[in-house]
């Protein structure tokens, strides 16, 4: 059984009146890449605080590599996170800065700097002060701060934000080394949709504080797959008749008298054949395939507004 490196029971967190986090139950497990996938808002950060301590439940509770209460400090010692721009001094270098905390932290081995600056693609700036640095370079300083303590588990928010597409892949690729050679699990949350999609393993969706679905990468690919995308004017004789003409119950039947056909893609005449002969008026037909950011706009529209 897959160890759970991260679970989370009703977790919940208000802000005077406000609710940022509504009953959040997900789990994380050992190995994971989690994409955690949200409106600016929805409460992403607020549950990023949480799990690192940075803020305290109102209600609920969370696991950490199986601890709880008291004892979560110590799990958390097997963590790394980045949740915005750490605090960085701004004429130090980046060298001196992670030198900084690597002393101020405990962390054995001046070599370590070094490494995770080569891991981050810092290793090269030199004397160059942090208060000249671009976005994207804090952004990997900041990674290179949450690597420091060789994390078994890594949360990161919003951590390809201010790099430039070279930066993005090289980050992208980055996580992956991560995960498959280190077997770092990752927490990760992201607005570019389609970078998040290129590196999870699962989902987690969030709207207005509250959980809306948590799905595989798997799963997610399926219900993402290619369709013809049909609207009809009685979507339940027309699904009778894929059934019985075409053989198919491979299809999904939507509000408006839409349905999702799964099934001959390249043979849309054929399709439009079965459904006049039965009775059934075709309205419009298309060729369509959803990706992450699609199904989430679907899902929300679904979702409580």
């Amino acid at each position: 059984m897959t160890e759970t490196v991260l679970a989370t029971h009703d977790l919940s967190r208000t802000y005077g009146r406000s609710l940022a986090l509504d009953g959040v139950s997900l789990t994380v497990r050992k190995g994971d890449i989690y994409g955690l996938v949200g409106r600016n808002g929805a409460g992403k950060t607020t549950l990023m605080r949480l799990v690192t301590g940075q803020s305290i439940p109102t209600e609920g509770a969370l696991e950490l590599f199986g601890q709880t209460g008291r004892e979560l400090l110590q799990a958390r010692q097997r963590t790394g996170a980045m949740i915005e721009v750490p605090s960085f001094a701004p004429f130090l270098t980046a060298k001196e800065n992670l030198e900084y905390y690597r002393l101020q932290r405990g962390i054995p081995g001046k070599q370590t700097v070094d490494e995770v600056l080569e891991l981050v693609g810092l290793r090269d700036t030199g004397k160059k002060k942090f208060k000249s640095f671009s976005l994207g370079m804090k952004q990997r300083l900041g990674l290179a701060l949450a690597l420091m303590n060789h994390p078994d588990f890594l949360i990161l928010d919003e951590p390809i934000n201010g790099l430039d597409p070279e930066g993005v892949a090289e980050f992208r690729a980055l996580l992956l080394r991560l995960n498959q050679e280190r077997e770092t699990t990752i927490l990760i949350s992201s607005h570019i949709l389609t970078e998040l999609s290129s590196v999870a393993t699962c989902y987690g969706f969030l709207e207005r504080g509250g959980l809306l679905e948590e799905i595989s990468a798997q799963t997610l690919h399926e219900r993402c797959r290619t369709c013809l995308r049909l609207t009809v004017n009685d979507a339940a004789r027309a699904a009778m008749l894929l059934q019985t003409e075409l053989g198919t119950e491979n299809f999904e039947v939507l509000p408006g008298n839409v349905i999702e056909l799964y099934d001959h893609l390249d043979r849309p005449q054929e399709v439009s054949g079965a459904l006049a002969s039965g009775g059934v008026a075709l309205l419009g037909m298309e060729q369509k395939s959803a990706d992450l950011e699609a199904y989430f706009l679907k899902l929300i529209g679904g979702g409580k507004q």
